[in-house]
């Protein structure tokens, strides 16, 4: 007999449920970690607020959880697989096929498989789902815990901004904007007293951002039972900055996986650094990858562990490079968001590291 022997259909479900079990059971955990440490948070945050009930908190933290479990899935994985496949070596199964001349790189290749497909539809489905709760929360965060009233939004037709203070608010739309001086063009701005009450519109044809007011250039005003004035400068009080008119774009996390691409498209052709949510949409992509690779790393732990000794040091260096993995994406996601490195390859490293090592990992353990 020569060649290699194939991977039977029962034994690669056996496999794969297996995988998916103990996938599930760590998943089920750590959610339920997380959503008990975000209660108790968000507890904290609002002690000094009776109007915010425990049942609204609780809802607060169902909704923030679907992101915070994207978040999880690489270290579910990780966690999972070694559980997984230290069972499946302990009870000598995985001896047992090995010795019908099933190699390692076949028997992997169900949870491998399975777990690219759970990538795929936790980035194109799963995260709509997860992305607009989480947009929910911000709005509930924002409402209750933060107290902000400052809001942005970008569309097709311009630019949108809302301020307000103890006196009433302004709504601004501008046609277009120019960085880096933050330049409105085609400006028109709708002020009221209080909530609702109309006081006038102005329009200009240009707005900058000065020091605590907006600079308004060849200024329309427009009044209530008055006649329009024309006026070559205007001001107009603010709170915004440049760094907070940023900040206050939608976050990516809040924006569908499908969304990004257009939303990226926009804010490049208003001028604004579009960085972060690129940075965003490349590490959603990279999430199959990345959870193959969390396979491989497992396999070549646990698999190690029970044909050379030392069972709970080598699961212990698994943990321990969950953490390490954590620390790299947090400093390489940092130094995208800094754009010292470009988005894509800040996005695409600690997969590609991770998928590296476990191959090595795992040629090593077979070959070597």
């Amino acid at each position: 007999m020569s060649g290699v022997t194939t991977l039977s259909p029962t034994l690669s479900f056996y496999i794969a449920r297996r995988f998916l079990v103990s996938f599930a059971i760590v998943m089920l955990g750590l959610c339920t970690i997380i959503f008990l440490i975000d209660v108790i948070e968000l507890m904290r945050r609002t002690s000094s607020r009776p109007d915010v009930s425990v049942a609204l908190l609780i809802q607060m933290a169902l909704l923030k959880l679907p992101y915070m479990a994207q978040k999880i899935v690489p270290f579910a994985t990780l966690f999972g697989g070694m559980h997984t496949f230290s069972r499946l070596t302990r009870f000598q199964e995985l001896v047992v096929a090995r010795s019908a001349g099933i190699s390692a790189w076949q028997f992997l290749l169900p949870a491998v498989g399975s777990m690219m497909i759970i990538g795929v539809i936790n980035v194109a489905a799963f995260n709509p789902i997860a992305s607009a709760m989480l947009a929910r929360y911000d709005k509930l965060e924002e409402r209750l815990v933060i107290g902000q009233t400052n809001l942005l939004a970008m569309s097709r037709t311009g630019l949108w901004l809302r301020q307000a203070d103890d006196i009433g608010q302004a709504v601004i739309h501008a046609a277009s904007v120019t960085q880096p001086d933050l330049v409105l063009r085609g400006v028109v701005i709708f002020m009221y007293e209080g909530s609702d009450k109309f006081i006038n519109r102005i329009d200009a044809a240009e707005a900058r951002l000065g020091d605590g007011v907006w600079l308004l250039k060849d200024v329309l005003l427009t009044a209530p039972g008055q006649p329009p004035q024309n006026l070559p400068t205007y001001e107009v009080k603010t709170d915004w900055t440049l760094e907070k008119i940023q900040d206050s774009f939608a976050a990516p996390e809040t924006m569908s996986f499908w969304d990004l691409p257009g939303f990226i498209k926009l804010l490049d052709n208003a001028g604004f650094s579009a960085n972060r949510h690129r940075l965003y949409w490349h590490s959603l992509l990279s999430v199959p990858p990345m959870l193959a690779a969390m396979v491989l790393i497992a396999a070549s732990f646990s698999m190690r562990s029970s044909r050379r000794g030392g069972t709970a040091a080598l699961i212990g260096g698994g943990v321990l490079f969950g953490f390490l993995l954590f620390f790299l994406s947090d400093v390489v996601l940092a130094l995208g968001l800094s754009a010292s490195i470009p988005a894509a390859l800040a996005a695409w490293t600690p997969a590609g590291f991770s998928l590296a090592l476990g191959l090595a990992a795992m040629l090593h353990l077979e070959d070597g």
